[in-house]
């Protein structure tokens, strides 16, 4: 059984007469006719009775015209919802990112796309990377922006990373304190839009900080570069969320190491690069790559990109405070 079987089916029904259905339908008579009887041999019933100049329906026909004319109607429902979302008119996009990307790049993502593609539904999952990794495993995201590398086997056969930026590490406190690295450092200047210059990890371990859950990636990177230093930081207050931690870190409570994309958007804070050039993350579009990504999905990963290029570029003083990645996805 096909659509335009039913498709003849319905309109012989409604004209009660073959040679106008098929001029309606623009088919040869002889083409209708053998789809009619084609249907009638599938289903194992006579749909018309044929008599000469008069086509009447049977008891089956009679049974079979409501179903065929709503089978008929939720396929051109299905063709015009499948062309809103190739248009990108409809739809719904799950995306994850991590809580410190969220504030930074994924914030400026959504209000574009939103903007562009009002009629896409878009869910956010905010977790850390191990549990997005996870979440696209199991099928329940789209894609995801993460900062860390995929170490499961399973995981790594079905999911490809894309890096897109690498960002350095910053350590913050407030704009109005004196700088607590200023005898290590020699930096005389307290405030203002001077670039710090950078701090060792072994003068960081000695200033009070706010140190982020120990499920943070951030936080483990942060413990295992301390420990191969055989240092053991400075601890004011522990477990607070991001946006806790740089209030924190504004009220004077102590120092905090973000994101410099974070760290950008806070004019109370002030920030200072760390010294270990290692002490960078890479920020990659995480996906499935058995999977063809739906139009939206696509629009939003091409959208990705360009505000990765803006945040890329230098600013007057000709600094920035991400360098941007390119080259090809790679497995896990």
């Amino acid at each position: 059984m096909n659509l335009d079987q039913l498709r003849g089916f319905v309109e012989v029904a409604a004209t009660r007469h073959f040679t106008r259905a098929a001029e309606l339908l623009h088919v040869a008579q002889p083409t209708l006719s053998r789809q009619i009887s084609t249907l009638e041999a599938e289903l194992g019933v006579e749909l018309l009775h044929r008599t000469r100049g008069n086509v009447a329906l049977t008891a089956a026909g009679e049974r079979l015209l409501p179903l065929a004319r709503r089978m008929l109607a939720d396929a051109e429902t299905a063709r015009k919802e499948m062309a809103e979302l190739a248009g990108l008119r409809r739809g719904r996009i799950r995306i994850g990112a991590t809580p410190t990307l969220c504030l930074s790049l994924v914030a400026d993502v959504l209000a574009e796309f939103h903007g562009r593609y009002p009629g896409i539904d878009i869910e956010i999952l905010e977790r850390g990377s191990h549990t997005l990794v996870a979440s696209l495993m199991e099928g329940t995201l789209d894609l995801a922006l993460i900062v860390t590398s995929v170490s499961s086997g399973a995981a790594r056969a079905v999911l490809e990373l894309e890096p897109i930026l690498s960002e350095g590490l910053v350590v913050v406190w407030a704009a109005t304190a004196d700088d607590p690295f200023a005898d290590a450092t020699g930096d005389a200047s307290a405030t203002g839009d001077a670039a710090h210059a950078p701090v060792e990890l072994r003068d960081l371990a000695r200033v009070p900080q706010v140190a982020f859950p120990e499920s943070y990636d951030l936080r483990v990177a942060m413990d295992a570069a301390f420990r191969a230093e055989g240092l053991a930081p400075l601890v004011a207050v522990e477990g607070a969320e991001m946006d806790a931690a740089l209030r924190f870190a504004e009220r004077g409570i102590g120092v905090a190491v973000v994101p410099a994309m974070v760290a950008a958007l806070h004019p109370r804070l002030r920030a200072a690069p760390l010294a270990d050039p290692a002490l960078r993350r890479t920020v990659s579009i995480a996906r499935r790559c058995d999977m063809v990504p739906a139009p939206a999905n696509a629009a939003l990963q091409e959208l990705i990109h360009g505000v990765a290029d803006r945040l890329a570029e230098p600013d007057d003083g000709g600094a920035s405070v991400v360098t941007r990645l390119t080259g090809s996805p790679r497995r896990g």
